[in-house]
Formats: structure tokens, C-alpha cells, sequence
């Protein structure tokens, strides 16, 4: 078996600048549409199109592929042609006073009833009073208790005529009036009394009872006018008020009598106006700590006010809300109170309305990481969602140990498509730990990660760049430029036939790569322009990188790329620091005896190993079994270790390296150094694909490199991993002079015949090839085996 040293054109993917049709960037019409995305934009169509009912979006991909920009842009284009909703106002409940009522009206009537109703509320606020200071009132209130004081007294004159006429004089004291005997006229004082006879003082005595009770009679008579009086004045002012009401109101209904809501309402405030005459006259009041406390001049007239709580006045279309900080606040709104003389008070003109509120008629967009960190916000978004319907409620009751007297304002009827925005864990999460969460969220738009690299998207992407360039006045990018952007985009996507969806990190680039360019004083940005953010980025993050690459050549980390070793390989790790990921080999060391432990991982022991790479060091004893455990047990003891290794570790990528190097240890046969391995391996020998090849690969290049390259050096990779390298133009150069190699491997017999030299040997009728490394193998284990039987046999 011969490996397949692959080619130069294999090793990266080349963009030919030669294939567009542009000199520059400049040429082009800027890109609007997403890129690579068909399968959401399917979806997202569905969902905008489909009643609410449930039918809400949630778009699910990595951030960075243009879920944001590409929903505000769809928005904004399908809410123009849409419907202006309707104004929400909320009035002041009359009857109770903590149920404020909602309505609704078309679009732009809200502000020019609330700015009516202002109007006339300061109307009624200076002309009310005004009717009770006004001469005329004066004079209506006179002539009215004139009439009713003549009525009074001409009952205490028939009165006291008829106390004279039965020997009574009466008189006012503090107390009230006092019927006093008297004697020609003259009130008879009490020692005159007591001298008088007893039969004059029994006749004196009952002729008092006579009088006293027809005293009570004219003083329930006077009762009786002085009610009357105040209700002939009632009836006055109430008169005049109306008067003044009904002219003060009846424009107002003239202009809104097309709603019947404002004319009731209109009308329910009248009436309340002529009902509450003692809390509208003016009222002298007592300045009371006037320095410390203002008069609250007015704010019983708040009462007929009309809060425009959602207005559309200036809409073009459905609203579009983007509620950034998806507090339970922000999106279901407030009821704010001031502190008056130590108490919180609030009335229904200090409610705001909140994000959902805006959005009702419309679109409201949240990312759902932030809205699931707000307290509250998740359940009550979904509770809005169940009953069709924005409940503004007061948080702080949920919490308080007692409860008291709040808004409890009219629910709004919910009509708006919500859109979540939010990683596919989140996304799975909520699947399966909300059973509510697909009720109201019926429609998924995934946004994938990447697109195929077909020469339309690469068209997109030259015109995605000029968006770029156009949108942040960046010099227009050349041929060479924009090839050299749509190669990162294939590397970004470890995958020579797709194309990264990144957008983010690729803006990014567009950006730095200008940059560059700018201070080269160039007319346009270039390839080289384009490697230069590249590598500065890279040197921007690589510290990491370079102190373990020093500690190599310092000796201080074990590592060779030179000479041959039995049972030691230098397998291939990605290591990953923060948004920064490089490739690093790793010294893999295998010791046998003889025992029945099987492969033992040193790692796993010490519990640094993750269950992937503990799944892929047991199928190495599985495939030990299969080739070799046909006509014998398969007894021996072998201990694994990632050497210098003080991490976590995991994945199966380096389970081929393992075994190579269980092979070399077994066989005797040592194996190339200058050679790195990268593969996973199943129970049959068959190589397959790993992750981070493009990282691995310049890991061990660079290592190469600095040890000084030999040309014999290289790396044997899976021969599915073949279509994923990327690598970058240094390593390839390289490769082409001949100084470094890559090849890729099917099977195992495949890489260790490069690495020993030797022909892993073919099995023919049960038996090895003695020459061959399988052969080798296959003679060890059978000692072993003899070995394991003479020691039984000594011990029986």
C-alpha cells in the first residue's frame, strides 16, 4: 500500500481573480439580499405571512451570520406596504378610579383628541371656577336666600306674636332661641318667678309647654326652608355650570361624533363635572409649610385628561420595534408615581406604554438570551401571547407581603408577530424544558453557518464586499482583494467547497484589510493588503501560541520532528483561547507488558480525559480483538499518555496516533518523528475525519519550521478530511518547494507503512507476513500469550 502524497492544488482552495468581471468594487450594486440563507428565508417568509395564532419566529444560527440585519431589512420592507395600526388611549375610570379604561382610534386621531381634550380641560380648569366668583352668581345666590330668609322670618314673627299673646317673650342665647316668661312685655326674672303663686306659676308652666312645642314646629319649618335653599342654590349652579359645560364640550362632540367611545366618554366627564361641584369650586386653602410643600394646583382636572398611550401619528406603516433591553419594564410598560409628602402617588396619566405596546399591530424583535436574564419578562411575554391581550401589571405586588391599592389598568388586545433572535442551545433548551415554548413559537429559521461555494455566491460576496465598502467609505477592494476575502470565507468554513456565513468576522476584515491599505497610501485594496489583517490578527492573539512553541525549542516541552522512536508518535491537538484556536503537536508515548489489563489510558486514570477520547482509546482494544483475536485471546497490558499534558483532553482525533504507536511498541518497529498524525480510527482500521485539520497541519509546520525544515517532514491526515484544508499560503509554498508534505490516509495499514517503513502485511489463510509489522505484532502477542500460559501452568 502506497500513501497518497497530496498535490499542491489540494492543499487550498484558490480563487481566480481572473473570473470577475470588475476592476474594482466600485463597479458594483451593492448587495441588500442575504447570502446563502434560502432554507430561513423560506421560513421567515412563512411565518411573517402565516396569522399569529401562535405562529411567532425564532431564528436560530451563530451570531455573525446576519440573523439582526436580515430580519430588520425584511421588516422594514414588509411593514411599509402594511396598515397603519391604531392609536391606544387610555381615560380615567370615573366610577371606581383604579380601572383606567382603554381605546382605540385611527392613526394620528389619538394626539389630536389628547391635545382637544388638553385644551379643553384648561378651558374648564380657569372658566369653572370663575363662576363662582362672578358678580352675577353672586347676585342669583342672594336674591335666592332673600326669598327663602323672608320665608323664616316671617315664621319666628307669627311666632313671637303668639309667645306675647300667651305670656312669652323670645329670646337667642348661645344655646339657641329660650322662651322666657314675661309680665306687660318685660321677661320676668327668676326670683319674680319663684314669688309668683303656685297656680300662677302651674298656668305659666302649661301655657310654656304649648309654646315651646310650637317653637320646635317654626324650627323644623326653618330646617326644612334652609334645605331648600341650599337646593334652590344647587339647582342654580348646577344650571349654570351645565351651561357653561355644554358649550365648552359641544365642539368637541361635534368633531369626534364619528366615535361613539370619545362622545360617551365626553359625555360621562360632563356629567362628572356637574356632579363634583364642591371639588371644583375654589376653595381658600391654608398655606401649609408653603417653603417645603407646593400647591398641587389643577391635578384634580387630570381626571378628564386622555393619555395617548401608543400614538402612530408619524407611521408609515406597521411598526417595527427592536427592544434591546427586554426588561419586564420595557416591554410591558410602567406605571410611574411621585413621592408627595412621603407618599408614592400616581394617577392613569403617568402609565407608558412598553416595547409590546408599540410593536401591537406590528413586529417586535428581541434576542432571547437577554429577554430569559430579565426576570418576569419570559413568562409574561408568553401569558401575553396565551390570552391575545398586554396586561400591565405592578411588579412590585408579586413581591410585597401586603397588598395595596394600585392601577389595575384595561388589558390592550394583542395583535404582533414576535421574533426571537438566539443560539441553537437556547433554541433546544427551551424546546425541551418549556412544554409552551413550540406553542407560541411554531416556526424556526435557521441560518446556517455556511453556504456552497458555487461561483454565484462568490458573485454575492464580491457584492457583499462593495456593501461594505459603500456603507463604512472604504476604498474599493481589486480582484486580487476580493478572491483573497472569499478564500478566508472557505477556510472560516473549514471546507473548500462551502463558504462561511460569518458575516460579522468577515466585515470585519473587509474593514481591517482598508485599513491597511489606506496607510500604504494604495487607490485599492489588494491580496496583500487582505494578508496583512490577516496576520496582524493572528499576531494580535497568538501570545499563547508562541510561549508553547518556545518551550519547545527551550527544550522545555519534550518534542522532536527528526529521527525515529519505537512507541512514541507525535500526535496533532487544536487548542482554543477564547476566539483564537492553533494547532500543536503533542509527544504520544505507549509502554507493554505482559498482563490481561488491556490499554490502559493514563489520562482517563487521572481523569483529564472527556468521554470521546475515552470512547476512541476503547476501540483501539476492539480492533486489536478483530485482527488478531481471530484464533487466540488477545492478552496484554499497555498503558497510553499524552506526555506533558497537565489540561483536559478529549475528542478521538489523535486515536489513530494511539494506535501507530501501540503497533510500534508491540512490533519493535519505531516510527518516524518528522512525521505527525491527525485521524480517528474504527474497529476495523478504517481512518476518519477530524476537526481543526487546517490548525493541526500548521501546528506541526510551524514546529518544522523552527527546528528547521528537512523536506522529509509532513503530516498524514484522513483522506475524508482532504476536501477541508484551507491552509495557509506560507504552508502550501512550502509544500511545493518540497520542503514539507501532506498526505492522506484510508486505513491504518496505509500510515504505518509510512511511518516504520515497513509493509503492514496482508493476512492470508490466518497468517501474517513475518516481515510485515502486522506480522510483528501478531508474534508478540502470541508470546505474550505462551508467556501467559506457562506462568498458569507453573502455578497449578
Amino acid at each position: 500500500m502506497t500513501l497518497n502524497r497530496l498535490t499542491v492544488e489540494s492543499l487550498r482552495w484558490h480563487c481566480c481573480p481572473e473570473q470577475f468581471e470588475f476592476e474594482t468594487t466600485g463597479d458594483l450594486v451593492p448587495l441588500h439580499d442575504a447570502i446563502g440563507q434560502e432554507r430561513a428565508l423560506t421560513a421567515v417568509d412563512f411565518a411573517l405571512g402565516m396569522p399569529d395564532d401562535g405562529f411567532n419566529l425564532f431564528l436560530v444560527g451563530p451570531s455573525g451570520t446576519g440573523r439582526s440585519s436580515t430580519i430588520r431589512r425584511l421588516l422594514d420592507a414588509r411593514a411599509s406596504s402594511e396598515a397603519i395600526p391604531e392609536d391606544w388611549c387610555y381615560v380615567h375610570d370615573l366610577d371606581t378610579g383604579s380601572h383606567p379604561n382603554c381605546y382605540a382610534l385611527p392613526a394620528g386621531v389619538g394626539l389630536k383628541l389628547q391635545e382637544d381634550v388638553a385644551t379643553l380641560v384648561k378651558k374648564l380648569a380657569e372658566q369653572i371656577p370663575k363662576i363662582f366668583e362672578s358678580k352675577e352668581y353672586d347676585e342669583y345666590r342672594a336674591q335666592i336666600a332673600s326669598e327663602y330668609q323672608k320665608k323664616s322670618k316671617k315664621i319666628f314673627e307669627n311666632l313671637e306674636k303668639r309667645a306675647q299673646e300667651s305670656g312669652f317673650v323670645l329670646q337667642r342665647s348661645v344655646s339657641g332661641l329660650v322662651l322666657v316668661p314675661s309680665h306687660e312685655g318685660q321677661p320676668l326674672t327668676q326670683t319674680e318667678y319663684d314669688a309668683l303663686g303656685e297656680d300662677e306659676q302651674q298656668e305659666i308652666d302649661q301655657k310654656g309647654i304649648e309654646v315651646q312645642r310650637q317653637l320646635a314646629e317654626a324650627m323644623a319649618e326653618t330646617r326644612q326652608i334652609e334645605q331648600q335653599l341650599q337646593d334652590a342654590i344647587g339647582e342654580m349652579e348646577t344650571e349654570v355650570v351645565t351651561m357653561t359645560t355644554q358649550h365648552l364640550f359641544e365642539p368637541l362632540e361635534a368633531t369626534y361624533q364619528e366615535h361613539e367611545w370619545v362622545i360617551a366618554h365626553l359625555k360621562r366627564c360632563r356629567d362628572d363635572v356637574v356632579a363634583n361641584l364642591d371639588q371644583v369650586r375654589p376653595v381658600k386653602k391654608k398655606q401649609l409649610l408653603a417653603s417645603l410643600v407646593e400647591p398641587q394646583e389643577g391635578s384634580y382636572w387630570d381626571r378628564y385628561l386622555v393619555n395617548l398611550f401608543v400614538s402612530h401619528a408619524e407611521s408609515t406603516g406597521a411598526p417595527v420595534v427592536f427592544e434591546p433591553n427586554p426588561t419586564y419594564f420595557n416591554l410591558f410598560g410602567r406605571i410611574e408615581h411621585v413621592v408627595h409628602m412621603g407618599n408614592a402617588v400616581t394617577n392613569f396619566t403617568r402609565m407608558k406604554s412598553g416595547a409590546l405596546h408599540r410593536a401591537n399591530g406590528g413586529y417586535l424583535v428581541l434576542n432571547c438570551r437577554d429577554v430569559l436574564m430579565n426576570y418576569f419578562s419570559y413568562e409574561a411575554l408568553k401569558r401575553c401571547v396565551r390570552n391575545r391581550e398586554i396586561c400591565m401589571e405592578d411588579l412590585a405586588e408579586q413581591t410585597r407581603l401586603i397588598a395595596m391599592a394600585a392601577l389595575k389598568p384595561e388589558p390592550i388586545p394583542l395583535r404582533c408577530k414576535i421574533i426571537m433572535i438566539g443560539e441553537p442551545y437556547l433554541y433546544q433548551m427551551l424546546c425541551q424544558y418549556d412544554s409552551d415554548f413550540t406553542k407560541y413559537f411554531k416556526v424556526k429559521a435557521d441560518f446556517d453557518s455556511a453556504m456552497p461555494n458555487t461561483w454565484q455566491n462568490v458573485a454575492l460576496y464580491a457584492q457583499f464586499i462593495a456593501t461594505q465598502c459603500t456603507k463604512n467609505q472604504l476604498l474599493p477592494y481589486g480582484r486580487d482583494g476580493v478572491a483573497a476575502v472569499v478564500e478566508e470565507a472557505a477556510r472560516q468554513a473549514g471546507d473548500q467547497k462551502r463558504l462561511s456565513s460569518h458575516f460579522l468576522y468577515l466585515s470585519d476584515l473587509v474593514r481591517e484589510s482598508a485599513y491597511y491599505a489606506r496607510r500604504q497610501n494604495d487607490a485599492r485594496v489588494r491580496q496583500q493588503h487582505v494578508r496583512m489583517a490577516l496576520d496582524a490578527s493572528r499576531y494580535r492573539n497568538d501570545r499563547v501560541e508562541q510561549l508553547l512553541r518556545e518551550m519547545v525549542d527551550e527544550g522545555t516541552v519534550l518534542l522532536s520532528a527528526q529521527g525515529r522512536e519505537v512507541g512514541q508518535v507525535n500526535g496533532l491537538s487544536v487548542y482554543q483561547s477564547a476566539d483564537y484556536q492553533f494547532g500543536m503537536p503533542t509527544r504520544i508515548t505507549v509502554s507493554t507488558w505482559l498482563g490481561k489489563e488491556g490499554v490502559i489510558s493514563i489520562d482517563r486514570e487521572a481523569k483529564l480525559s472527556g468521554s470521546i477520547h475515552d470512547k476512541g482509546l476503547m476501540v483501539l482494544s476492539g480492533f486489536f480483538a478483530q485482527r488478531f483475536g481471530q484464533d487466540k485471546p488477545v492478552a496484554f497490558s499497555a498503558s497510553i499518555c499524552f506526555e506533558q499534558s497537565y489540561g483536559g483532553v478529549d475528542g478521538d482525533s489523535a486515536s489513530a496516533a494511539e494506535l501507530f504507536a501501540l503497533m510500534s511498541r508491540l512490533s519493535g518497529i519505531p516510527l518516524r518523528q518528522d512525521v505527525a498524525v491527525t485521524g480517528s480510527v474504527n474497529q476495523r482500521g478504517q481512518i476518519q475525519a477530524i476537526g481543526g485539520v487546517n490548525e493541526k497541519i500548521e501546528g506541526f509546520f510551524a514546529v518544522c519550521k523552527r527546528q528547521g525544515l528537512t523536506g522529509s517532514q509532513g503530516v498524514m491526515i484522513p483522506a475524508s478530511n482532504v476536501q477541508h484544508l484551507m491552509l495557509r499560503p506560507e504552508v502550501v509554498e512550502a509544500c511545493d518547494q518540497g520542503e514539507f508534505h501532506v498526505w492522506s490516509m484510508e486505513t491504518i495499514d496505509e500510515g504505518i507503512a509510512l511511518l516504520t517503513g515497513t509493509a503492514a502485511g496482508e493476512c492470508v489463510d490466518g497468517r501474517w507476513p513475518e516481515d510485515s509489522v502486522n506480522g510483528q505484532v501478531d508474534r508478540q502477542l502470541q508470546r505474550y500469550v505462551n508467556l501467559l500460559r506457562a506462568l498458569q501452568k507453573k502455578e497449578e
